[in-house]
């Protein structure tokens, strides 16, 4: 392998420790492990601090529910204001959660209480309609929706934290079990709304989905090959549409917001900056 391909490797952030030993690949390449190794060790540590873990957990709920009711807002307008302002509550709450569990309690009622609301935003002719979240397997189109855009979600940010350098399966908020990319899951939650729910509304709203694009076996609702395409489709869309991002105030996609709120979580890791601001709109 060239010295010219190392360099094209190692600059999109894939590791190559395996290719050589020779003193010229560890010139090349000795900054990018080192950053990787020293963010994981911060990350694990953070991990391992339970209050440290809820300062990030926090950060993770407190997005997901402003988000959620800002699309809320936006779409309801003045028709439900008494909802706008029981999230608004839930936000609070969430902020002065003192363990896990209370933050977790919190972020399931406001998210119980969300739903309610996003299920208003479906127009009435669409044959579709939504009683609540429900998975493992989805009972209805929506959920289907809902499930499949949220897994393509955390895809991409599973994809994003290894190349950023962090352990996806280690997380703050999602706790770590076999299999699951915890904090790729933590990193999902402020853009559930923004990007997962938004997609399920364009497809639902727009006809973009119908009923033929949904099998329904023992109880369960799930994409035809068809509905699976427009599906990604809208996702794809989503992702490459820009977005003004809070703190830097230049126009992004939301697929690079992916990557620079990971990098923004590292470095409040590593201690460069103060906290981790997740990614809201207004």
């Amino acid at each position: 392998m060239t010295a010219q391909a190392l360099r094209e490797i190692s600059a999109g952030g894939i590791p190559v420790a395996h290719f050589s030993y020779g003193g010229w690949f560890y010139a090349l390449t000795s900054g990018l492990i080192h950053k990787n190794v020293e963010l994981r060790i911060a990350q694990f540590a953070a991990a391992a601090d339970s209050r440290r873990s809820l300062r990030f957990a926090r950060q993770f709920v407190l997005g997901k529910i402003k988000n959620a009711r800002t699309l809320l807002r936006r779409n309801l307008g003045r028709k439900d204001q008494q909802l706008i302002a029981v999230l608004a509550d839930f936000r609070h709450k969430a902020k002065t959660a003192r363990d896990p569990a209370t933050l977790l309690g919190v972020e399931g009622m406001a998210a119980k209480e969300y739903f309610t609301g996003f299920a208003r935003l479906l127009k009435e002719d669409t044959p579709f309609n939504i009683e609540g979240r429900n998975r493992r397997p989805p009972r209805d189109p929506v959920n289907a929706l809902l499930s499949f855009v949220y897994a393509m979600l955390v895809k991409e940010l599973t994809i994003v934290l290894h190349t950023v350098g962090f352990d996806p399966m280690l997380g703050f908020f999602h706790r770590p079990r076999y299999g699951r990319p915890s904090l790729a899951l933590d990193l999902a939650e402020e853009f559930r709304p923004l990007i997962g729910d938004s997609v399920v509304l364009t497809l639902v709203n727009n006809g973009e989905v119908t009923a033929s694009s949904f099998i329904r076996r023992a109880g369960a609702v799930a994409l035809t090959d068809a509905g699976r395409r427009a599906v990604i489709a809208a996702f794809e869309r989503r992702m490459d549409t820009l977005v003004t991002h809070p703190i830097f105030g230049y126009r992004i996609s939301y697929r690079r917001v992916l990557e620079v709120q990971a990098r923004l979580l590292g470095r409040a890791l590593l201690g460069e900056i103060p906290r981790y601001a997740s990614f809201t709109t207004r």
